[in-house]
Order: C-alpha cells, then structure tokens, then sequence
C-alpha cells in the first residue's frame, strides 16, 4: 500500500474518531455537565489515549462542543431570517429559535463553567453579533433604545439566555415557559419609553 494512502486512511480514521468524541461530549454534557473523560470514550467507542490524543484536556473537549453547538445555533438563526420584517419581530424569532438550541443542549452552560470567560465569548462572536445587529436595527427603527450602550444591551441578553439555562438545569424554570419568560424580559430590557 502506497504511504499517501495509508496517510489518507489514517486521516479518515483520525477525522471519524474526533467526530464521534464530539458528538458524545455533546450528548454527555447536554445532560450531564460533570461527564468524565472515561465516560465520553466509552460512548465514543474510543480508547482513552485516542480521546487524549485529540483532546489533551477536559477543556479542550468542553470547547469543541461548545463549538459544535453554536455551528447549530447559527445554521438555526440563518433559518430564522433576522433580516426579515420589523427588528422587534425578528427578536422575537431570535429567542425562540435560540433557545431551543439552548434547552437542547442545556447542561453545557455548567460545563463551560471550565473554560475561560473570554475564550467562551469568543466562540460566541456569530451570536452576540447577530444580536448586535439586530438591536442596532432595533434603534434605528426607533423600537429599542438608545440611552444605554449598544454593547451593554448585547452583553445584557447574552447574560440572560445563560441565567435562563442554569435556572432550568436547577429545576427553577420550566422549560417550556422560558421562552416567554426570556422574551419579556428581553423586550422589557430592549424597548424604548419615554425615557429612553
């Protein structure tokens, strides 16, 4: 067998092994946020040391889920059209649509406890763009206000989608109510008065 085939063959092999070590973080830390690193190789199919060789530490696999996720979240807000009608509207497709991501894979919000916050608001930047594009929009239609930094409101609605996932993870909310809930909170936090 030719080396550049045994290469590929190995590549291919490497590329389904850390496919299948992320699809499992993904599953174990949606549920379970304190999933072991043995515990993920088992349901990978994969042997320890072909899981640490991938992921050298438990950090590295919370970030390449957390990856995995917010590649679902964007595919999911491309769909949603946030360009699309009235900005107030468009927020209101926003939440719902990002937090089904969210409650889906809730308990990785715990798990990200591990990495550090600007790594974590790094992998969020699509996101927390979008959001600050919409309520840029949001202002210039004259719906949202305009008193409080645009970057203030982002960070403030980041903050609560991830509030809203620990209090469910904690049994305090229930989940087919949070959306509402986020979205009230959110409107009442983004919409202009009469002194703003």
């Amino acid at each position: 067998m030719e080396a550049s085939t045994r290469t590929r063959r190995r590549r291919a092999d490497a590329e389904r092994s850390i496919a299948a070590i992320v699809d499992a973080a993904v599953a174990a830390f949606s549920r379970r946020p304190d999933t072991s690193m043995s515990e993920i190789a088992i349901a990978a199919g994969v042997g320890r040391v072909t899981l640490y060789a991938h992921f050298p530490s438990r950090e590295a696999l919370i970030e390449a889920a957390t990856q995995r996720i917010l590649a679902e979240a964007s595919a999911s807000l491309d769909a949603a059209d946030l360009e699309r009608g009235p900005a107030i509207d468009a927020l209101g497709r926003l939440i719902h649509t990002s937090w089904s991501v969210l409650a889906h894979h809730g308990g990785i919000v715990n798990a990200e406890g591990a990495l550090a916050p600007s790594t974590l608001r790094h992998h969020h930047g699509d996101v927390l763009a979008r959001m600050d594009r919409l309520i840029a929009r949001g202002q210039a239609e004259g719906v949202f206000r305009t008193d409080l930094p645009r970057d203030w409101l982002v960070d403030v609605c980041y903050s609560l989608f991830h509030a809203a996932a620990r209090a469910v993870g904690e049994g305090r909310l229930d989940p087919a109510a949070t959306p509402d809930l986020l979205e009230a909170t959110i409107r009442a936090t983004l919409e202009r008065t009469s002194r703003s």
